[in-house]
Order: structure tokens, then C-alpha cells, then sequence
């Protein structure tokens, strides 16, 4: 069992974006379950993922659009988004500094 070096910590703590793409933070791993924070530039390059486990992603601060399974949709801070196991989908625009809470529930 993995689990994050502190159990308490504030989501806001060192979000300043990178110069480009994101960064992907681990914030707890715990049995099946792995939240992470992402931070976002407004330069990425889209990139498709394809997963194994199911994820519920939330835009806690920015803006973006994200392509799933081939249709666009706008994301504004409160957004969030299910998306099951094996569903294409890539960020394909994004503001700068925009910060991502994703939930990812492995298979057993």
C-alpha cells in the first residue's frame, strides 16, 4: 500500500503551471484508488489516453476543452467529467495554470 507522504495537505500548495505540458501529482494511492492533481500550461499538445481504470476528473480552476470518444467539450471551473475504462479522450485546449482533481478506480 501506497500512500501519499502526508495525509493532509492543501490542493492550492505549489500550483504555479509549468512553461509546458502538465504536471501529474499523486496525492493518495490507496488499494485501487489513485487521485492526482494536474497542473496545467496553456502550451500542451494534445496528447489521446486510452486507460485500463475508470476516471472521474474535476477542473477545479481554468478552462478547457477536452475531446472524449471523438466529441468536443467545454470545461469551466466546476466541471467535471466520468469517463469509463477505454474511452479515447485528450485535453485539446486549456488556460494557463488550470488545476485538475482526477479520481482513477483501477480494475480489482
Amino acid at each position: 500500500m501506497e500512500i501519499a507522504k502526508t495525509n493532509s495537505g492543501n490542493l492550492y500548495d505549489n500550483a504555479a503551471p509549468p512553461a509546458q505540458g502538465e504536471r501529474f501529482e499523486t496525492l493518495l494511492q490507496h488499494k485501487n484508488l489513485v487521485i492526482e492533481r494536474i497542473i496545467s500550461s496553456a502550451a500542451t499538445n494534445p496528447t489521446a489516453f486510452v486507460q485500463e481504470q475508470d476516471e472521474w476528473v474535476l477542473l477545479v480552476q481554468g478552462t478547457a476543452v477536452i475531446d472524449i470518444d471523438g466529441a468536443a467539450k467545454s470545461l469551466k471551473a466546476g466541471d467535471c467529467v466520468f469517463l469509463p475504462a477505454k474511452t479515447p479522450h485528450a485535453v485539446k485546449q486549456v488556460s494557463a495554470g488550470a488545476l485538475w482533481l482526477a479520481v482513477h478506480l483501477h480494475p480489482d
